[in-house]
């Protein structure tokens, strides 16, 4: 079964407060190495962007306004994200305005138990210091000079590569090529090129029983 890393960006802070996706992105991975299926959408949120989420990811109301509804694409990121595990930096703000657009549509939400949240995993790591996914790439050496703005596929490539070394695992840097035009679903990625140290298949699989059964969710 594959892993897929996934991240949004939005118009605000909580849906509670009518705020709505504007950006989604998975990327797949077998094992920890891309299988170079990426998942790529920008929506339109059908309300304004206000200037502080516009300063954070760019995207404005009018850029946003001819983009699809999230109805339009649902069941094409279910078919993506399928049976597999989600990896998402603080899943506490991503899977609320997922599962509440989905349950707008009367699509089934989802369910805890398929997330693996990293932020939870860097606190009982690092506690008592800062987790954000900018502090752990710093943290881990991880080049942060391509997150000029928040852009939920170079974010999704981020993680993975900050979700390797904590599990404390090694590998060479890899670098996506990707479309700053941000309007294709399916991105191809090419040029993986450089050898990557897997994981041993006990290493994942006690990784992610450990996560199941001891880590503590709040998501909602």
């Amino acid at each position: 079964m594959s892993e897929i890393f996934l991240d949004i960006e939005t118009t605000g802070l909580s849906f509670k407060d009518k705020h709505k996706i504007v950006e989604i992105a998975c990327i797949e991975t077998n094992e920890l190495i891309p299988t170079k299926r990426i998942f790529h959408k920008l929506i339109n949120p059908e309300r304004d962007v206000p200037d502080e989420a516009f300063k954070i990811h760019g995207f404005s109301t009018n850029f946003l306004k001819d983009k699809p509804k999230f109805y339009e694409i649902a069941d094409e990121l279910l078919n993506f994200i399928g049976e597999n595990d989600l990896i998402i930096h603080n899943a506490s703000f991503d899977i609320p305005f997922l599962n509440n657009e989905l349950k707008l549509i009367k699509k089934n939400i989802i369910e805890k138990n398929k997330i693996i949240d990293t932020l939870e995993l860097a606190r009982s790591k690092f506690p008592g210091t800062s987790n954000s996914l900018d502090a752990l790439c710093k943290r881990f050496n991880v080049d942060l000079s391509r997150r000029t703005r928040h852009n939920a596929v170079l974010d999704c490539d981020l993680l993975r590569e900050v979700y390797i070394n904590l599990l404390d695992a090694k590998e060479p840097k890899l670098a996506f090529n990707l479309d700053t035009e941000r309007k294709t679903s399916h991105v191809k990625v090419s040029n993986y090129s450089k050898k990557i140290i897997k994981l041993s298949d006990t290493e994942i699989k006690n990784h992610k029983l450990f996560l199941k059964n001891e880590l503590k969710k709040n998501y909602f």
